[in-house]
């Protein structure tokens, strides 16, 4: 390595404290056994990897080996030649912080959810829904009197601006308040 580099053969290897007989009868003897060894297992370890979209580390990599394949082989070697390769799996369960001394909002309905009259009180709610090109979040609106979808909002993120449309629909739709306005599906019927 250091001598592709420009330097002389003599002073790599006064540096390195090896003989220059050494030095050139490494270069004209073949692979050993442990070098082919290490060979082989590196390319079925990428080929292992690859299989799993780069997720497994040492650790699933080494029983792949030993239970798909039926290699003898010791989980330290499967990472030091890992190691060597610059292979890694990706890192164990995601991590989730959590935000400290958080203040949560109150219970405003004390758990009561019956009303006796519409648009006194509206639920809402968030679902997550995989999709062949994702996930797709909706929030949904419902009138807790007759319990009906009174607004929603899809989106491909569930950020606040997804809750606030589904509101927005729902006091666009509904008026809650509005003087005199009634609506001929509520005329006296539930």
């Amino acid at each position: 390595m250091i001598v592709a580099e420009g330097l002389s053969v003599q002073l790599a290897c006064r540096a390195l404290a090896v003989s220059a007989s050494g030095f050139y009868a490494r270069r004209s003897r073949p692979p050993s056994a442990r070098h082919l060894r290490h060979t082989y297992l590196t390319e079925i370890i990428r080929q292992v990897h690859l299989g799993s979209r780069g997720t497994y580390g040492a650790r699933r990599v080494h029983a792949e080996l030993v239970l798909g394949y039926g290699l003898l082989v010791g989980r330290c070697a499967v990472e030091m030649l890992m190691a060597r390769a610059s292979i890694s799996g990706l890192s164990g369960r995601p991590q989730y912080r959590r935000m400290p001394r958080l203040v949560t909002a109150s219970d405003l309905v004390e758990r009561q959810f019956g009303r006796a009259e519409r648009d006194r009180l509206w639920v809402t709610d968030i679902t997550e829904h995989p999709t062949r090109e994702g996930k797709v979040y909706c929030a949904v609106v419902l009138d807790v009197f007759s319990r009906r979808v009174v607004g929603w909002s899809i989106d491909v993120s569930p950020t606040a601006a997804l809750v606030t449309n589904a509101l927005g629909m729902a006091i666009e739709r509904r008026r809650p308040g509005a003087p005199g306005r009634r609506d001929a599906r509520y005329s006296g019927r539930r």
